[in-house]
């Protein structure tokens, strides 16, 4: 039904339908399943995410190896002091991501959108746009679909993988898959939706995987947090009229061959970054 971001613009335009629409129809098309069954399939999807992304922002989870844990807790407190540079919504975001990283790392239940690494993002950003917006669930259900969208036609053009693209592939690509849901469900165009995808990616183009230990929790946990940040950023350029000069589907294509440009050593390996640093290899030593 379409395998591009451009194709997906001109099935939004031709039917005058929202991006969400066109991936609903073609779920309905490839599964056979029910308009109700694949909703309630969602609305399971989103109770998971809800879960993860505010399990530990009022106790701490500590991580299977010990390496990461309370600080959802910490940015969660430190919002509620009402005194913090960026504002309660940004920080509020960020507690979520953190939280859905943090229950990652302990071995706890988590949708991986599109990487268990990156999981932290999509949930925080529709659950804060959910919030800021009162919006219901059925709202966010849609920007699910959205995302859904978006990270399908990465997954077909490059790569969601940290081993072949590096973090940006990971992280990069949850926030563009944040964005786009979010700007719908503020009521933005299709193209918006693409435009945030495309700032999202850019932001952060290159950044490379390098987990302490070979874990999926430092600095991912991190990455997860500010990977929020981005989608809510890019989502809020595009929804402000700004466009982005090179199209989706060339920035994803970009995406992919600076991905492949990574030396082996920062594409999940743990050879490099802060994997390999004095700190990074003694705790690896430490751990395993």
């Amino acid at each position: 039904m379409f395998n591009k971001g451009e194709e997906l613009l001109k099935l939004c335009n031709e039917k005058n339908k929202k991006i969400s629409d066109i991936v609903i129809e073609k779920e309905l098309n490839d599964t056979g399943v029910s308009y109700d069954e694949l909703m309630n399939k969602m609305k399971e999807t989103l109770d998971v995410m809800n879960n993860s992304a505010t399990s530990a922002l009022n106790k701490e989870i500590i991580s299977v190896s010990r390496l990461t844990g309370g600080d959802s807790k910490k940015v969660e407190a430190y919002k509620n002091m009402d005194n913090t540079l960026s504002g309660r919504l940004i920080n509020s975001a960020m507690a979520k991501a953190l939280s859905t990283s943090e229950v990652n790392a302990s071995m706890g239940k988590i949708v991986a959108c599109p990487t268990a690494g990156a999981s932290g993002i999509l949930p925080s950003a529709v659950l804060t746009a959910k919030e800021r917006l009162n919006l219901t669930d059925e709202d966010v259900i849609k920007g699910l679909f959205t995302a859904a969208g978006v990270g399908e036609i990465v997954a077909k053009n490059a790569t969601i993988s940290g081993a072949e693209g590096g973090c940006q592939a990971e992280c990069g690509v949850a926030s563009a898959m944040a964005a786009a849901a979010v700007v719908e469900m503020s009521g933005g165009t299709p193209e918006a939706c693409l435009n945030a995808a495309s700032f999202s990616l850019i932001n952060i183009m290159g950044l490379v995987c390098d987990p302490i230990a070979g874990l999926v929790e430092y600095p991912c946990a991190l990455r997860n947090a500010s990977g929020v940040v981005n989608a809510l950023i890019s989502a809020d350029l595009a929804l402000a009229g700004v466009n982005s000069l090179v199209p989706f589907d060339e920035v994803v294509d970009a995406m992919y061959k600076v991905g492949k440009l990574l030396p082996e050593s920062l594409r999940e390996t743990a050879m490099g970054g802060l994997a390999s640093t004095p700190t990074g290899e003694e705790l690896k030593r430490r751990i395993l």
